[in-house]
């Protein structure tokens, strides 16, 4: 029979393994998966634009409206300018990520990673033929190797990636951090995506800061970002990225060449989304108090180990958790996701410490 292409072999799937369902008795610390329902209006608008008919091809960038939409929210929420013709609405923002990968690089280039990263990187670039280059962030802070960075970058260097909030560390980088980032790009004409998925979910004393607002990094800058976890709507699949008007002609054709656009029913629940601040800022509330919940109650558990071992034996006294050692950097530490319900936190902490204090 005939072979599967060799672009899939090697090629990882990141925390896959871990983010299956292990069963209903277990407790899942593992999907970073906003432990609330998608709220109401927005539900609504997606079962009215069912019911009128709105199941049809449209405008593959996105509804106009919703680029609009799109453009205003940055301006106020990001300081972010960005005209709507220049925003491309995707299935999600890894597809966003995918088409920033494809715009910024070719096979055999090289792409900044600050590691330990999300887990998609690096096969995402690996399936396009690009060479991910993994710079260790600072382990005792989890913020940017600033003069690794610049170390790293050779002839072949075409991008550097910012995840900024972090998954999985969590670290914010500061503004004069991104700031030194952006003058490396700028010193060696370098892209940088950025994937701010994160954004609005900031628990520092400094505000989070795209490098696109940065003197030099509005015209070498691919943002990218979504609605999946500000607004409880991950199984939606609704992402954007946006950016300098060449790079996101190349967008719009990636994307009419791939998933066309959306589904058609989901841009005014989309557009309903960006409206419903309160929602936001209420889900914020709740992961403040369960970062909380779960920071102190791992502190006050005696012999926690991480890594595989301890995800391991986890997951025997009923805790499913995440070994960073999955990823390149990640060695020694264990992801772990507070977005789970408040009630899951305290059930798993309580496994957790009986299942240590016995040993």
């Amino acid at each position: 029979m005939p072979r599967v292409s060799s672009r899939f072999e090697g090629l990882g799937v990141g925390f896959a393994p871990y983010l299956q369902p292990p069963g209903s008795e277990v407790i899942r610390w593992t999907v970073g998966e906003p432990g609330f329902e998608t709220p109401s209006p927005i539900v609504d608008a997606a079962i009215m634009g069912l019911e009128e008919g709105k199941t049809k091809y449209t405008r593959g960038p996105g509804s106009v409206e919703l680029c609009n939409a799109v453009s205003e929210y940055l301006r106020i929420h990001h300081d972010i300018e960005a005209r709507a013709d220049d925003i491309v609405v995707t299935p999600g923002a890894k597809q966003a990520l995918l088409y920033s990968f494809l715009i910024t690089t070719m096979p055999g280039d090289e792409a900044i990673l600050l590691s330990p990263s999300w887990a998609s990187y690096e096969p995402m670039l690996e399936f396009i033929g690009a060479v991910p280059v993994h710079v260790n962030v600072k382990m005792d802070s989890f913020h940017p190797d600033l003069e690794a960075i610049r170390e790293a970058v050779t002839e072949k260097t075409k991008m550097i990636l910012i995840n900024s909030p972090c998954n999985p560390t969590g670290a914010v980088f500061t503004p004069e951090e991104i700031r030194r980032i952006v003058d490396i790009a700028v010193e060696n004409d370098l892209w940088i995506v950025s994937d701010e998925i994160y954004g609005r979910m900031v628990w520092v004393d400094w505000p989070h800061v795209s490098p696109s607002t940065i003197p030099g990094g509005k015209e070498r800058t691919i943002v990218v970002n979504g609605w999946s976890k500000s607004w409880a709507m991950t199984g939606m699949r609704v992402g954007f990225l946006t950016g300098p008007s060449e790079a996101m002609r190349a967008a719009v054709k990636s994307q009419a060449n791939s998933a066309s656009h959306i589904p058609t029913f989901m841009m005014d629940a989309a557009k309903v989304a960006l409206e419903c601040e309160d929602s936001v800022q209420e889900f914020n509330g709740e992961y403040r108090k369960r970062r909380k919940l779960m920071t102190e109650g791992l502190s006050s558990i005696p012999g926690i180990r991480a890594d595989i071992e301890f995800a391991d034996g986890a997951l025997e006294a009923g805790v499913q958790l995440i070994p960073a050692s999955l990823i390149t950097g990640g060695e020694g530490f264990v992801r772990i996701s507070y977005a789970a319900d408040e009630e899951d936190i305290m059930e798993g902490l309580r496994r957790l410490k009986s299942w240590l204090l016995q040993e």
